[in-house]
């Protein structure tokens, strides 16, 4: 099978430190999970994750799910409540976001058992609709996992690429569907194209599931840009995409609002029997609390993730 996420592969050399930031810390994100702890220091569930650390594990250590044997699936669903979602229960889903966007069925395929045929037509916008407030309406994946809602690089049961880019069903994929079906020259196709990444947001906890869920939404682009123009993007728009990934895909406990293993929120915590023993100047030096920010392009303003719901 081909090796799903390469960390050799252009885009991500040139990339990956800006894929391992965490734009609440201003540090990179961490690993959250002891599924690398055997490894030592810098394995950690509190140790950041870094490009040395991540490159050490071994190009076929950090994969999609899909890729690992049975046993670690089983160990990762026991421990960590992983649940992986099938390729073609997101295609389902997502399919019932669009009837309730467009008003009517079957924008992009129609899904049958397990699988989905694609419609091959330009995508019809109902009179009052319009392809760019398409584009420009936001999307979220919680619990992203590797984003498998916002971009199907692969299918998530087989492992196999999807490499007709028509075919991918993500949340992301049908924007730059759109984009690339209503844009003839370069400038503003890239326009769009930016505007739909700057669109899409999720969350996730563990760090490893992170990376994962970036590389994909930026190799996605990748492929994107190939399949309309018949090239890579340069280094610089690379880059430039990459910024708006680490924004828009981010680590946080989805319960408390914060970045995994961070203080407890003071209005959550139950107190204590032995508080009122603890000296007052050991009670002021708890770790401090981040609650994560968010980008909002439009206004192009950081907001702390509470204030958005």
């Amino acid at each position: 099978m081909k090796r799903l996420i390469d960390l050799d592969s252009a885009p991500v050399k040139a990339t990956l430190q800006i894929l391992l930031k965490d734009k609440t810390t201003g540090k990179n994100i961490i690993w959250a999970t002891d599924t690398y702890s055997a490894n030592g220091s810098g394995f950690q569930g509190s140790d950041e994750l870094t490009e040395r650390h991540v490159r050490s594990l071994g190009v076929d250590v950090l994969q999609p799910r899909v890729s690992k044997s049975l046993k670690e699936q089983k160990e990762r669903t026991r421990v960590k409540a992983e649940v992986p979602t099938p390729t073609w229960l997101c295609n389902e889903m997502n399919n019932y976001a669009d009837e309730d966007w467009f008003g009517y069925k079957n924008v992009f395929n129609s899904a049958e058992k397990h699988t989905w045929h694609t419609k091959s037509a330009k995508i019809y916008f109902p009179d009052g609709k319009k392809w760019q407030n398409y584009v420009d309406s936001r999307r979220i994946e919680i619990t992203c996992g590797e984003a498998p809602f916002l971009v199907s690089r692969y299918n998530t049961v087989t492992g196999k690429l999807i490499a007709v880019t028509m075919r991918r069903v993500g949340l992301l994929d049908r924007k730059m569907r759109i984009v690339a079906e209503n844009t003839s020259d370069y400038d503003k196709w890239l326009k769009w194209a930016i505007r739909a990444f700057q669109s899409c947001y999720g969350y996730e906890y563990k760090g490893d599931n992170l990376l994962i869920a970036r590389i994909n939404t930026l190799m996605s682009f990748c492929d994107y840009h190939k399949a309309k123009w018949g090239k890579t993007p340069d280094k610089k728009l690379l880059r430039r995409i990459a910024n708006i990934i680490a924004w828009n895909i981010w680590q946080m406990d989805g319960l408390k609002g914060t970045p995994p293993l961070g203080a407890q929120n003071e209005e959550y915590r139950q107190l204590s029997l032995w508080d009122e023993l603890i000296p007052q100047e050991t009670k002021t030096n708890k770790p401090k609390v981040f609650p994560c920010v968010i980008r909002n392009w439009r206004s192009n303003l950081s907001v702390k993730w509470e204030q958005t719901r």
